[in-house]
């Protein structure tokens, strides 16, 4: 599967109007890999897409200054080891509040904890639904990678809201949870942006050395 090939108009817009874009490319990147009969193609197409915006786009996280230079995010090679089954089970709606700079407040609750990656990765992972109109799934996480081989803040696998679904809740109750798709925050790349990081029961004793990882580049 090739890079997805489409034209950018970003510049031509206003800044809502190109995140909206934004938004957009990113839904439909994940429709995608959601669609794709062939793992591995899908997750090459993500890490070639992602590239194309955050070197292009205007709403990239990436610095202007920094852009044409920037060669995209850099990953870990593909490890089917880390595409993981799990099965879902209810948990205490804990409410969490974290403060998102400019943006205010952002609350959001508990609603089902993983079981299945403990024997593989040292703990379990809680999937939150941010509140507020429409809502949405968060999974971040932080791991025994975080801060030497990641970023020392925690990556995400899922923020529905931001269209990074990499899809739902099987028949058999289980979900399929690929870290080869995990990915840092905006907050990653550039101080202009604050994000909610991973809560304290969502870290990982095991090294996650899948997804996204550090890498140095030249402005």
């Amino acid at each position: 599967m090739r890079a997805a090939k489409f034209q950018t108009w970003g510049n031509d817009l206003n800044e809502t109007q190109q995140l909206w874009e934004w938004r957009e490319k990113t839904a439909n990147l994940y429709y995608e890999v959601r669609s794709s009969p062939d793992v591995v193609a899908a997750w090459g197409l993500w890490c070639d897409t992602r590239s194309t915006l955050f070197r292009d786009h205007p709403q990239s996280p990436i610095e202007s200054a920094d852009r044409k230079t920037f060669e995209g995010p850099t990953t870990f090679s593909y490890d089917p080891s880390f595409r993981l089954t799990v099965q879902l089970v209810p948990v205490t709606p804990e409410r969490i509040t974290v403060a998102t700079g400019v943006d205010g407040d952002l609350s959001m609750h508990a609603f089902s904890r993983t079981t299945g990656l403990e024997a593989r990765l040292g703990g379990e992972l809680t999937l939150y639904w941010i509140e507020g109109y429409g809502g949405g799934v968060f999974l971040p996480f932080v791991d025994a990678t975080s801060g030497t081989e990641t970023y020392g803040g925690g990556r995400y696998l899922i923020d529905t809201i931001k269209g990074a679904d990499l899809g739902v809740v099987r028949s058999d109750g289980a979900l399929v949870l690929d870290f080869n798709f995990s990915y840092f925050p905006s907050c990653a790349y550039s101080s202009r942006y604050v994000c909610p990081l991973a809560p304290s029961g969502n870290r990982l004793k095991g090294a996650v050395r899948a997804g996204e990882r550090l890498a140095v580049w030249k402005g």
